[in-house]
């Protein structure tokens, strides 16, 4: 009976082994830099590392651009003032009668001397 036992720990131990082999040839392939998923890590890494500065340039961009728009719409708050101010001050003339009305009818005339 214990030789038995023995056989089949021995035999268990041999399987387990050879299991851990290949699993260790899969695991090294897996993780592999180059053709496995270690390489797509290091892709996405990168991708990520450009995305993170891109997303940077973007927002310094985006950032100065607010701050010329802010400035843009303030000068034309203050020439929408100035104009109502204008416009206000224009109601206060008095009327003036419309001038006189110029000759409606064009007349060409030829000047003597004026050659052909």
């Amino acid at each position: 009976m214990n030789l038995i036992a023995d056989i089949l720990l021995a035999a268990g131990a041999l399987g387990a082994g050879f299991y851990c082999f290949v699993l260790s040839r899969r695991l090294s392939r897996f993780t592999d830099l180059e053709s496995g998923v270690g390489g797509a890590v290091a892709v996405l890494s990168a991708q990520v590392d450009d995305l993170t500065r891109t997303l940077g340039a973007a927002q310094t961009t985006a950032g100065e651009e607010t701050a010329q728009l802010e400035a843009l719409t303030k000068r034309a708050e203050e020439a929408g003032k100035r104009l109502e101010l204008m416009l206000a001050s224009l109601h206060d003339l008095p009327e003036q009668p419309p001038p006189a009305k110029a000759e409606s009818e064009s007349r060409f005339v030829r000047h003597p001397g004026a050659s052909r």
